[in-house]
């Protein structure tokens, strides 16, 4: 590998077309769990110009599935979408949600041996990083900062010339397996039609600083804002969005595998989802303990089977114990059934819809719980196993 080289990962915003999906599915998975914890949900939804669609899979009380309508108006103006061609006010909403199929209800609730199986076969990937204090890569962890502080000003009124759509992009040097600096800055932000595109540069420029991007900076020529010149039309009046097409916004911007599952509008049984949650719960609890600078764990699962069928712990050579016993470790601490997560993470609660932007890891833990695989409750204790103690205490 070279010394030496350059990698880059993107965020989109909250008003971002697959975004607002992601949001949309999101809120109603929330509704099914505040009525039913124990409810079954998978959520597709479509935007397009003035009209969303929503599909899928539901288990549960039929109020909330005849309330989908005022949950996505209410999503929609959330985000801050009032424009002509999308107003939540107006929106078209079709909704198409219908019960869960059998057979696979079957599988999850019987599973095998008598405990819930996984929702789905599949494989699902948790990193974990030295490079920022929240422990995940920084090229992905500096887009969404940016993108977020924009955000925030633009909702309170400080920069109403803002609007919902926007990405980032930022691309660091790297040399020695460490970041060193930034390379360049892309940001594409929505305006007003009466802003000019160097107008638009400037109100951009503060949130670099003000992202805390580890005191570097980008020199002007490598700095990118609205690069096309003009971002007035957007949202899903200039693009339609689906659920599950930004995965790797959503987890580590490409520094690690994705198994290829999406998580918006699935309920924590569906391994997808709860599974990459655990996967980066026990990652961090690895690099947060000191045993690797770099960790990264694969899951994988059989429909209808509890126990993960494989669970692979990979340290590029940083590891300070064997990552075999490791593993091993892992697996005795934390039980990988559905359940088992769902229960160490406390899962089964409406918090999903604040993890539709802005990436669902490297977030601080919330007061209800939200974020709770942030958590680094393990670290001591995983240290200890191996009779090592936390610099940090």
């Amino acid at each position: 590998m070279s010394k030496t080289w350059l990698f880059t990962s993107e965020s989109v915003s909250e008003g971002h077309p697959d975004k607002v999906c992601d949001r949309i599915s999101d809120t109603i998975l929330d509704a099914y769990l505040a009525e039913a914890p124990d409810a079954r949900v998978a959520v597709e939804t479509l935007a397009t110009t003035n009209h969303v669609t929503i599909a899928g899979e539901v288990r549960g009380p039929d109020s909330v599935r005849k309330a989908v309508e005022e949950h996505v108006r209410a999503a929609i103006r959330d985000i801050g979408y009032d424009q002509l061609g999308f107003d939540w006010n107006t929106v078209e909403v079709i909704n198409r949600l219908h019960a869960q199929s059998g057979d696979i209800a079957m599988g999850v609730d019987e599973g095998d041996k008598g405990e819930e199986g996984a929702g789905d076969q599949g494989i699902m990937f948790g990193y974990a990083c030295r490079e920022t204090e929240e422990l995940m890569p920084a090229p992905i962890q500096f887009a969404h900062r940016i993108l977020r502080m924009m955000a925030e000003d633009r909702k309170s009124g400080v920069r109403p010339e803002f609007g919902p759509d926007a990405k980032s992009q930022v691309t660091l040097k790297y040399q020695d397996g460490k970041p060193v600096g930034i390379d360049a800055i892309v940001v594409s932000t929505q305006h007003d039609e009466d802003v000019s595109r160097d107008e638009v540069r400037e109100l951009v420029k503060p949130y670099l600083s003000k992202a805390s991007l580890e005191g570097w900076t980008v020199t002007d020529d490598r700095l990118f804002v609205n690069p096309t010149g003009r971002f007035v039309l957007g949202g899903p009046e200039g693009d339609a969005g689906l659920t599950g097409r930004k995965i790797i916004v959503d987890t580590y911007g490409g520094a690690a595998p994705h198994g290829g599952g999406a998580f918006s509008g699935k309920d924590p049984t569906k391994v997808d989802r709860s599974a990459a949650y655990a996967a980066r719960y026990l990652a961090k609890n690895v690099v947060a303990a000191e045993l690797a600078d770099r960790c990264q764990i694969q899951l994988a699962y059989a429909i209808g089977v509890p126990e993960p069928v494989a669970v692979y712990v990979e340290t590029f050579g940083t590891a300070r114990v064997d990552e075999v016993k490791l593993g091993e470790t892992l697996r005795q601490m934390v039980r990988l059934t559905p359940r088992g997560i769902r229960e160490q993470l406390d899962l089964q609660r409406p918090i999903y819809s604040r993890t539709a932007a802005y990436g669902h890891f490297g977030r601080p833990v919330e007061d209800d719980g939200g974020f709770g695989w942030e958590r680094t409750d393990l670290a001591r204790d995983l240290a200890s196993t191996f009779g090592h103690k936390i610099a940090a205490e």
